[in-house]
């Protein structure tokens, strides 16, 4: 049994959006819409459908091939504004079995370049209404090791829980052996947090660990507790909380891109 709150929306689960949707390619809005939809094509978060008086129409490109979805029958469409063109990027789905989901279009999220919830911009993938994240201030000591050479230790650490995600242990800077830690060119990104602005392989005995450890500066406002501090993925390294080994998770998927 996992430590961790699962998610437990069943696939093809479908609700409405309750924000505008906005996405943009080549600099120009190719859909705005306040009747979004979201649909879990599987537990862990959503996508949005639009429907298809809400896109721009001559940004869809027909590319006369149907493709077989558990909500039905899609076509494929590419996306083209001006000189930019980005194939299979759209799946018209003209009558689904699931009613509200007929005359939708679904994108793919990196076809286009910048998505937007209201006026703020979203990464990686629309944000689960059904996942809470928060970020607690706590004084439980947390020790981060790995082949025996304790890397971290903090008697005022940052826990973040995320709904479906282990608990992550955000640390101060100046509470970290930076000897073992070897900056990377690695960034990614959370619809939830942000963009990363560091990423450190691990340097332990001659053997190099890549990128297990990150950092936001510049957080989203509502996970602003973390900005600057460093946090391991608790997968990869020995983790002790006040002083007792936690079990290395298992997690079951890791958002596309994303640090947690």
């Amino acid at each position: 049994m996992s430590d961790y709150p699962a998610m437990i929306t069943p696939t093809n689960h479908v609700e409405p959006v309750p924000r505008r949707i906005r996405a943009v390619l080549a600099g120009e809005t190719i859909l705005d819409t306040t009747r979004a939809l979201y649909v879990w094509e599987w537990p862990n978060y959503p996508q949005y459908y639009i429907p298809t008086g809400d896109v721009r129409p001559d940004s869809l490109v027909p590319e006369g091939v149907d493709q077989h979805s558990p909500r039905g029958t899609v076509e494929l469409h590419g996306l083209q504004v001006g000189d930019t063109h980005r194939a299979h990027a759209a799946k018209v789905l003209r009558q689904s079995a699931i009613e509200s989901l007929s005359g939708t279009v679904r994108f793919e999220w990196a076809a286009v370049d910048a998505w937007f919830e209201e006026d703020e911009r979203v990464f990686v993938h629309p944000r689960n209404p059904y996942v809470r994240v928060d970020a607690l201030r706590s004084t439980r000591t947390v020790r981060v090791e790995l082949a025996g050479v304790v890397l971290a230790e903090s008697a005022s650490p940052v826990m973040v829980f995320e709904t479906g995600l282990p608990t992550r242990y955000y640390l101060n800077r100046t509470e970290i052996d930076f000897t073992h830690l070897v900056p990377t060119d690695t960034v990614t990104e959370c619809p939830y947090k942000g963009t990363t602005t560091g990423y450190w392989s691990i340097l332990v005995a001659e053997s190099v660990y890549p990128d297990l450890a990150w950092s936001y500066d510049f957080p989203t406002r509502q996970l602003l507790p973390i900005a600057g501090l460093v946090a391991f993925y608790n997968e990869k390294v020995d983790t002790f909380l006040d002083g007792s080994p936690l079990e290395r998770p298992i997690t079951h998927f890791f958002r596309p891109g994303a640090a947690s």
